[in-house]
C-alpha cells in the first residue's frame, strides 16, 4: 500500500484526506441545515453549534495539512481527460483550497464575533480577534453562501468523477478510491 501519491494514482494519506474530508463537509453542511432550525428551548441548542464549530476548526487544521501534502506530492496522471475536462479538473481542484478557506474562516469569525474562544472538543481554544458587533451577520452570510456553493461545485465535481468512470470508462475514481496499482 503506498502512502505518497505516483503519477499512476493517489496514495493512501491523499485518499484519506480525500474521502474524510468530503464526508465531513457534507455532514457539516447537514449539520448546520438543521441547526439553525432549533428553537432555544431544543436539547442540542447548545450542543450543535458546539459541535459546528469544533469539527469546523479540525477541518481547517486538515485543510492546510491537505494542502502542503498537496504540494509535497506528484500529481497523478490525467491523460484519460479530454482537455476541457483536465482543465475544469485543475480548476475545481484547485479552487476548492481557498473556497473551504474562506467558508471556515467566515465560520470562525462567526464564532468568535462575540470576543469568547472556540473551544474544541474541550481540548484547545482558538483565540478571538476581538469583540466586534455585528460582523456576526455578515460572515453568517457569506458562510450561508460559501456553503452552499462548496455542497453545488462537490455534487458537480461528484457527478463528474461518476461520468468520466462510467461512460468515459476512465481511471480517476478508481485511482483515488484504491490508489495506483501496485504491481
Amino acid at each position: 500500500m503506498l502512502i505518497r501519491d505516483t503519477s499512476a494514482g493517489y496514495g493512501l494519506v491523499s485518499r484519506l484526506f480525500h474521502w474524510l474530508m468530503a464526508l465531513a463537509i457534507f455532514a457539516m453542511f447537514g449539520l448546520g441545515l438543521w441547526m439553525v432550525g432549533l428553537s432555544y428551548y431544543s436539547p442540542y441548542y447548545h450542543s450543535a453549534p458546539s459541535l459546528h464549530k469544533s469539527v469546523g476548526i479540525l477541518l481547517l487544521i486538515a485543510l492546510a495539512l491537505r494542502f502542503g501534502w498537496r504540494l509535497a506530492n506528484v500529481r497523478p496522471s490525467d491523460d484519460d481527460l479530454k482537455p476541457f475536462e483536465r482543465t475544469a479538473s485543475r480548476i475545481v481542484h484547485w479552487g476548492f483550497y481557498p473556497l473551504l478557506l474562506a467558508l471556515m474562516v467566515s465560520g470562525y469569525l462567526i464564532s468568535t464575533a462575540d470576543g469568547r474562544p472556540i473551544e474544541v472538543f474541550g481540548l484547545f481554544s482558538v483565540p478571538s480577534p476581538g469583540e466586534n458587533k455585528g460582523l456576526e451577520d455578515t460572515a453568517g452570510a457569506v458562510h450561508t453562501i460559501l456553503a452552499y456553493l462548496v455542497i453545488l461545485i462537490a455534487a458537480v465535481h461528484a457527478a463528474a468523477a461518476v461520468k468520466h468512470h462510467v461512460i468515459d470508462r476512465g481511471r480517476s475514481l478508481s485511482r483515488m478510491w484504491s490508489g495506483p496499482p501496485t504491481s
